[in-house]
C-alpha cells in the first residue's frame, strides 16, 4: 500500500506568505493531504456532491462577487452552510475584504481562515506546484544525483564502482551536485521524476581515503543544487569483457521508478576510462535525442542502411516513406 504523505498548514502559510485571519489551532496541527484545491461556487450555491472538505478551498473574485449580491441575512445563511462542511482552510484571494459572516462561520466549525494578495489564477497555479511536489510519492536509492549541462543524471552501481568520485570529477568541471549517497526521488506528475538529497546530509560526499567533505563549503555555491529533474539514469558497472555492450544506440533503454519510464544507459568502468568525460557526452547526447536527433540513425542513413533502422526508431518521414 503506497504511504500518504501531508504537509503541515504552518508551512504553506510561511511558503507562501499568506496572511491569517483565524486559526483553530496551531498552524503545526493542521495538515493538508490532498494536492488538489477547490473553488467553491458550486458548493456556495447549494451544491455539496463530491464535496471534499480536505482539500483547500479558495474563494476569488467570482465567488465573492456572487456572495456580494444576497442581503446579509441570505449571504450568511450560504456561508454558514458551506463552512458547516469543515473545510480544513479557506483562502480569500487579492486581499479582498473579509466578509464578518466568514470570520464568524470559521470560528464556529474549526476552518482555518486565511488571505493573499495574489490573483486566484496565479495563487492557484503556484499553490497545487507545490503542494504536487510536498505530497508526490517518494522512493530512496543509493545513488548520486548531479546535473550536467543542464540535463539531471543519476548515477547508479554498487559501491565502491566510483560514482562519488565520478561526480566529484564533474562538479571540478563546472556541474553540479545534488545529492550524494542518498537520493530522495519524487514522482511530481505522469513524466517527471525530481531528485533531492535528505536534508541532513545536504551538499556532503563521501570520498574513500579522505572521509567526508561539505561540497559547498569547498567549491562554492555554484558547485550545489537542492533539487533537480532526473532526465537519465546511468548504471555504472566493473567492465564485463563477456557481456556485449550497446555500440550503436539506436533504441533507447529504459527503466521504471514509482510508475514513470526514464532512459537508462550502462557505462562499464575500468582503468584508463575517463567517466566525467563520458558522463558529459551523455548528457549532450540525451538531449539531442531528447529534440529528435539520434547520430546512430544518421549514420546508417548515409550508409543506405536505413532498414536496418528498427521502425519504432524511425523519423516520421522515414515511418512514413518520404
Amino acid at each position: 500500500m503506497q504511504k500518504k504523505y501531508s504537509v503541515k498548514l504552518s508551512q504553506i502559510i510561511k511558503g507562501h506568505h499568506l496572511n491569517i485571519i483565524y486559526l483553530p489551532r496551531d498552524a503545526q496541527e493542521i495538515e493538508i493531504g490532498t494536492p488538489e484545491v477547490s473553488r467553491p461556487g458550486l458548493q456556495l450555491a447549494g451544491f455539496f456532491d463530491f464535496f471534499d472538505n480536505q482539500r483547500i478551498q479558495l474563494i476569488g473574485k467570482s465567488e465573492y462577487a456572487y456572495l456580494e449580491n444576497f442581503s446579509v441575512e441570505e449571504r450568511t445563511k450560504r456561508i454558514q452552510r458551506f463552512f458547516s462542511m469543515m473545510p480544513v482552510a479557506v483562502i480569500i484571494t487579492r486581499q479582498m475584504d473579509i466578509f464578518p459572516e466568514m470570520v464568524h462561520a470559521a470560528k464556529e466549525f474549526g476552518s482555518a481562515l486565511l488571505s493573499t494578495p495574489e490573483a486566484t489564477s496565479e495563487f492557484s497555479s503556484t499553490l497545487i506546484s507545490a503542494l504536487n511536489v510536498e505530497l508526490a510519492p517518494r522512493v530512496t536509492r543509493h545513488g548520486v544525483l548531479v546535473e550536467v549541462y543542464g540535463e539531471g543524471i543519476l548515477l547508479l552501481g554498487e559501491s565502491g564502482v566510483g560514482k562519488s568520485e565520478t561526480a566529484m570529477e564533474l562538479v571540478k568541471r563546472g556541474h553540479r551536485l545534488i545529492a550524494d549517497d542518498a537520493v530522495e526521488i519524487r514522482r511530481v506528475s505522469a513524466r517527471t521524476l525530481v531528485g533531492t538529497s535528505p536534508e541532513n546530509i545536504r551538499h556532503f560526499m563521501e570520498l574513500r581515503g579522505i572521509g567526508i567533505i561539505n561540497v559547498r563549503r569547498i567549491f562554492g555555491i555554484g558547485a550545489v543544487k537542492v533539487t533537480e529533474q532526473i532526465d537519465m539514469i546511468i548504471q555504472l558497472e566493473q567492465w564485463d569483457a563477456k557481456k556485449m555492450y550497446d555500440r550503436m544506440g539506436l533504441e533507447n533503454e529504459y527503466t521504471e521508478i514509482l510508475g514513470n519510464r526514464v532512459p537508462l544507459l550502462t557505462i562499464p568502468v575500468k582503468p584508463g576510462r575517463n567517466l566525467a568525460i563520458i558522463i558529459e557526452v551523455a548528457a549532450m547526447n540525451n538531449r539531442q535525442k531528447e529534440m529528435g536527433y539520434n547520430a546512430a540513425q544518421e549514420l546508417l542513413a548515409k550508409l543506405g542502411m536505413e532498414d536496418d533502422i528498427p521502425e519504432s526508431v524511425k523519423p516520421d518521414d522515414w515511418a512514413t516513406g518520404h
